[in-house]
Protein backbone atom coordinates (compact mmCIF):
# COMPACT_ATOMS: atom_id res chain seq x y z
CA UNK A 1 0.00 0.00 0.00
CA UNK A 2 1.19 3.40 -0.99
CA UNK A 3 1.59 5.37 2.01
CA UNK A 4 1.02 9.14 1.20
CA UNK A 5 2.29 10.80 4.90
CA UNK A 6 5.65 8.87 3.92
CA UNK A 7 5.95 10.29 0.20
CA UNK A 8 4.47 14.08 1.41
CA UNK A 9 7.46 13.28 4.25
CA UNK A 10 9.94 12.68 1.35
CA UNK A 11 8.63 15.66 -0.21
CA UNK A 12 8.55 17.98 2.60
CA UNK A 13 12.89 16.66 2.92
CA UNK A 14 13.49 17.95 -0.94
CA UNK A 15 12.06 21.19 -0.79
CA UNK A 16 13.77 21.91 2.42
CA UNK A 17 17.10 21.03 0.33
CA UNK A 18 16.11 22.77 -2.40
CA UNK A 19 15.37 26.10 -0.36
CA UNK A 20 18.99 25.50 1.36
CA UNK A 21 20.95 25.00 -1.79
CA UNK A 22 19.27 27.98 -3.39
CA UNK A 23 19.70 30.34 -0.03
CA UNK A 24 23.32 29.27 -0.12
CA UNK A 25 23.47 30.12 -3.43
CA UNK A 26 22.30 33.77 -2.91
CA UNK A 27 24.35 34.29 0.12
CA UNK A 28 27.38 33.59 -1.99
CA UNK A 29 27.06 34.82 -5.07
CA UNK A 30 29.49 37.59 -4.30
CA UNK A 31 31.99 35.14 -3.69
CA UNK A 32 34.86 35.78 -6.29
CA UNK A 33 38.34 33.96 -6.43
CA UNK A 34 40.96 33.82 -8.40
CA UNK A 35 41.18 32.01 -11.97
CA UNK A 36 44.21 30.11 -11.15
CA UNK A 37 42.16 26.46 -10.27
CA UNK A 38 46.04 25.86 -7.79
CA UNK A 39 45.17 29.13 -5.97
CA UNK A 40 43.87 28.40 -2.31
CA UNK A 41 41.31 31.29 -2.84
CA UNK A 42 38.54 29.73 -5.30
CA UNK A 43 34.88 31.37 -5.81
CA UNK A 44 32.23 29.67 -4.18
CA UNK A 45 30.74 27.06 -5.89
CA UNK A 46 27.50 27.03 -6.33
CA UNK A 47 25.39 23.35 -6.47
CA UNK A 48 22.13 22.44 -8.18
CA UNK A 49 19.18 20.02 -6.95
CA UNK A 50 17.86 17.01 -9.11
CA UNK A 51 15.38 14.89 -7.89
CA UNK A 52 15.13 11.13 -8.30
CA UNK A 53 12.08 9.30 -8.07
CA UNK A 54 11.90 6.34 -5.18
CA UNK A 55 9.94 3.06 -6.21
CA UNK A 56 9.24 -0.15 -4.13
CA UNK A 57 7.97 -3.00 -5.50
CA UNK A 58 7.51 -0.89 -8.71
CA UNK A 59 4.81 1.57 -6.86
CA UNK A 60 6.12 5.30 -6.09
CA UNK A 61 7.42 5.93 -2.76
CA UNK A 62 8.60 9.50 -2.73
CA UNK A 63 11.69 11.65 -4.02
CA UNK A 64 15.10 12.13 -2.99
CA UNK A 65 17.32 15.08 -3.87
CA UNK A 66 21.07 14.93 -4.62
CA UNK A 67 23.11 18.23 -4.73
CA UNK A 68 25.14 18.50 -7.57
CA UNK A 69 28.09 21.33 -8.28
CA UNK A 70 26.85 23.49 -11.14
CA UNK A 71 29.02 23.02 -14.39
CA UNK A 72 30.18 25.04 -15.20
CA UNK A 73 30.78 26.76 -11.93
CA UNK A 74 32.66 30.01 -12.38
CA UNK A 75 31.88 32.84 -14.72
CA UNK A 76 34.51 35.10 -15.77
CA UNK A 77 33.93 38.76 -14.48
CA UNK A 78 35.70 41.65 -14.28
CA UNK A 79 37.34 42.99 -11.39
CA UNK A 80 40.72 44.82 -11.40
CA UNK A 81 40.49 45.54 -8.17
CA UNK A 82 39.68 42.54 -6.40
CA UNK A 83 43.22 41.16 -4.44
CA UNK A 84 42.03 37.67 -6.80
CA UNK A 85 42.22 39.23 -10.22
CA UNK A 86 44.53 37.86 -12.58
CA UNK A 87 46.56 40.36 -14.78
CA UNK A 88 44.10 40.97 -17.29
CA UNK A 89 41.74 42.19 -13.85
CA UNK A 90 39.70 39.03 -14.51
CA UNK A 91 38.02 36.93 -11.35
CA UNK A 92 36.14 33.58 -11.11
CA UNK A 93 32.86 34.71 -10.24
CA UNK A 94 29.73 31.76 -9.37
CA UNK A 95 28.10 30.73 -12.10
CA UNK A 96 24.49 32.31 -10.13
CA UNK A 97 21.57 34.15 -11.20
CA UNK A 98 19.81 35.61 -8.51
CA UNK A 99 16.10 35.96 -10.82
CA UNK A 100 16.80 31.95 -11.05
CA UNK A 101 17.69 31.38 -7.83
CA UNK A 102 14.44 32.94 -5.98
CA UNK A 103 12.38 31.06 -8.65
CA UNK A 104 13.73 28.03 -7.50
CA UNK A 105 13.15 29.59 -3.29
CA UNK A 106 9.48 30.50 -4.41
CA UNK A 107 9.27 26.52 -6.49
CA UNK A 108 10.64 25.15 -2.97
CA UNK A 109 8.27 26.90 -0.75
CA UNK A 110 5.03 25.85 -2.72
CA UNK A 111 6.29 22.36 -2.86
CA UNK A 112 6.94 22.28 1.21
CA UNK A 113 3.35 23.69 1.34
CA UNK A 114 1.99 21.21 -0.43
CA UNK A 115 3.14 18.57 0.56
CA UNK A 116 2.24 19.89 4.28
CA UNK A 117 -1.27 19.77 2.71
CA UNK A 118 -1.03 16.25 2.22
CA UNK A 119 0.39 15.39 5.52
CA UNK A 120 -2.83 17.08 6.73
CA UNK A 121 -5.64 15.95 4.37
CA UNK A 122 -3.78 12.38 4.54
CA UNK A 123 -4.19 12.58 8.90
CA UNK A 124 -8.06 14.07 8.83
CA UNK A 125 -8.75 10.80 6.02
CA UNK A 126 -7.14 8.58 8.31
CA UNK A 127 -9.05 9.86 11.61
CA UNK A 128 -12.71 10.27 9.54
CA UNK A 129 -11.88 6.15 8.56
CA UNK A 130 -11.56 5.60 12.49
CA UNK A 131 -14.53 7.75 13.56
CA UNK A 132 -16.84 5.80 10.87
CA UNK A 133 -15.43 2.12 12.06
CA UNK A 134 -15.42 2.50 15.39
CA UNK A 135 -19.59 3.92 15.28
CA UNK A 136 -20.12 0.32 13.81
CA UNK A 137 -19.05 -1.11 16.56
Amino acid sequence: MINPISIALSGLTSASKKAEVASNNIVNADVVGSTDPNSPNQAYTPRNTVDQSLSVNGQGAGVKTVVLNRDPAFVPSFSPDSPFADENGLVNAPNVNLDEELVNMKVAENAYKANAQVIKTSSEMQDALREALDSNH
